[in-house]
């Protein structure tokens, strides 16, 4: 995510931060300006929640069943909490497919068996044994490979270790995998056992590791192969159809996504009817595409299908139900409506936590509540939202200690609520508590560092320490130049925060021109030459040209902002 940079306080003095997320190594702060509680919030951080996906992460690898898989996380477990009974094998895969295969569902049921135990073994924490199984496997398919046996068996095999890699978060190993495994399809007819679902496999692996060009020919592939199968209306289109409708959304073609997601939506419905909860997938993958268009009013009707799905098949106090219920306050408050979003948190909270549905220290119920925190604040309900965040900071000490490095970010989530209300000296106090927690898990020069430090910076001009704050942005300047380099977001955000308070101290004019137009080249290369961002920081410069008498570079740059005001001033009044 990109850095926001902070408006000077030679101009304002609105310096707050947002740092509303909860996992430290993904941490980015991002400026909040509040002038009003009820007025004038510009946010940078937009709660993005998709809808829990109710589905079993168990892989069938059958030509005939095409389940989706989970590919982005370390869990791999059958249904929401039952583990597969652990198989107690002393040979590999190949050790028993390397002898004649009496049928195809042979051989599925020993792939079914090595996935199974590999899941096993990770979900009961045996990590260490996952990856010996694994490797073990991997080592008999390798001598496979050497001796020339380049077929259907061996992919099929490399496709299960690689889904374990995958729940292990080993990246590097799992794309090793899948290069392996695209020189062995590309060989492959279409009419081989089991390579449709190998396909589809390896499309949502691709996806998990970003690379959704490769992502999307997978995903081509088998979906040609299921439509000579099955026909064109065929349920097992369904799984390499939202493949292909994800990679289409996140390439900017939303029109023909939005026609494979209507098709599936057809197809799921025709197979099991308007009530099935097959639908959820789809109708959740659809909605998500509608509000990144910028269409909450039409996104409101595939999420309040999936709230009216769950609650009438499995009740309105179903922890399923409760995640609806998020996603649909996301819809409202992407409508504008803070007070309804407000409403449809709290009762999905609500209903999640009296079911049990997920643990109250998940990552998933601390991102509601995060999301719920910032709302608050933004329509001036402050006090609230700061309970919830006292809420987290109280859940992951008692869940993960004192210690753990993910305080840091609720210290900094409290800190940003205090500097809200204007209580810069519990903000203060909070920031130092971060920076102390961090310092144990990270070096000095870490640049994760520098997200509380400037943070505290900005506290410490509040609090008019202004050389304290000086010292803070200058060693947070040094840190990110290092780290991000001289031409970088995360350094323009530093020098523009540095200039605020070198303004104060009356440095010398010409050496804060130096800076703003070095901020300005950064913002240009960023955002572009008629960003907003670009527009507040000519203000800036044009207000130095003008007190140091530069007329001949004043000038040009009149006459742009000019036009750039021009321009915000057309997008508002239309």
């Amino acid at each position: 995510m990109a850095t926001a940079l902070l408006p000077s306080p030679s101009f304002t003095d609105r310096m707050n931060y947002a740092c509303f997320h909860s996992n430290l190594n993904s941490m980015a702060c991002f400026p909040i300006h509040f002038e009003h509680p009820k007025c004038d919030v510009k946010l940078y951080v937009v709660p993005c929640l998709s809808i829990a996906r109710p589905h079993s992460s168990r892989v069938c690898v059958c030509s005939k069943i095409v389940s989706p898989i989970m590919c982005n996380g370390a869990e791999l477990k059958n249904g929401r909490g039952s583990i597969v009974p652990h198989f107690q094998r002393s040979d590999t895969l190949l050790d028993s497919s390397s002898h004649p295969l009496n049928t195809a569902n042979d051989f599925e049921k020993h792939l079914q068996e090595l996935f199974d135990e590999v899941k096993t073994l990770i979900s009961t924490g045996k990590r260490s044994d996952a990856i010996d199984l694994l490797q073990a496997n991997y080592q008999a398919v390798e001598e496979q490979l050497d001796a020339g046996y380049l077929g259907i068996e061996e992919v099929a095999i490399l496709d299960i270790i690689a889904l374990g890699y995958i729940a292990l978060g080993n990246s590097k190993m799992v794309e090793s995998l899948l290069d392996t495994m695209n020189k062995i399809v590309d060989c492959l007819k279409d009419d081989e056992m089991l390579l449709d679902s190998v396909l589809i496999h390896m499309g949502s692996m691709y996806s998990s590791l970003e690379k959704s060009e490769k992502s999307m020919l997978m995903y081509q592939r088998a979906l040609k192969i299921l439509e000579n199968l099955h026909g064109k209306h065929s349920i097992f289109l369904v799984t390499p159809l939202l493949g292909l409708a994800k990679h289409l959304g996140s390439v900017g073609r939303a029109a023909e996504a939005v026609e494979i997601y209507e098709r599936v939506i057809t197809i799921v419905e025709s197979s099991h009817g308007a009530d099935s909860l097959d639908l959820v997938l789809p109708l959740s993958g659809f909605g998500n595409l509608l509000l990144r268009q910028g269409k909450p009013n039409d996104a409101e009707i595939p999420f309040t299908r999936i709230l009216n799905l769950y609650s009438r098949l499995h009740g309105e106090t179903d922890g399923r139900t409760g995640m609806a219920l998020c996603s649909l306050a996301h819809v409202k408050f992407a409508q504008g409506d803070a007070e309804e979003a407000i409403h449809l948190y709290r009762k999905a909270l609500q209903v999640i936590r009296d079911s049990g549905y997920v643990a109250l220290d998940d990552n998933i119920m601390e991102k509601m509540r995060l999301d719920l925190a910032e709302l608050l604040h933004i329509v001036g309900r402050g006090n609230e939202g700061r309970e919830l965040l006292e809420e987290c900071l109280v859940i992951t000490e008692k869940f993960k200690g004192k210690d753990h490095p993910s305080l840091a970010t609720h210290f900094i989530n409290l800190a940003t609520s205090y500097s809200f209300s204007k209580n810069y000296v519990e903000a203060e106090r909070l920031l130092r508590m971060s920076l102390r927690v961090m310092m144990k898990s990270v070096g000095p020069d870490d640049p994760s560092i520098t997200f509380p430090m400037l943070h505290l910076a900005v506290t410490l001009f509040n609090l008019r320490r202004d050389k304290e704050a000086e010292r803070l942005a200058i060693e947070v300047l040094r840190i990110r130049e290092t780290a991000f380099g001289k031409e970088s977001l995360p350094v323009g955000e530093a020098l523009d925060c540095l200039v605020s308070i070198q303004t104060r101290l009356g440095e010398d004019d010409d050496e804060l021109l130096e800076l703003l137009k070095r901020v300005l080249r950064i913002q240009e290369k960023e955002f572009g030459y008629e960003s907003e961002e670009v527009m507040i920081t000519l203000k800036k410069v044009l207000f130095y040209l003008d007190k140091l008498g530069k007329k001949q570079e004043k000038f040009p740059v009149q006459r742009r902002l000019s036009v750039l005001r021009d321009k915000y001033k057309h997008r508002v009044q239309y």
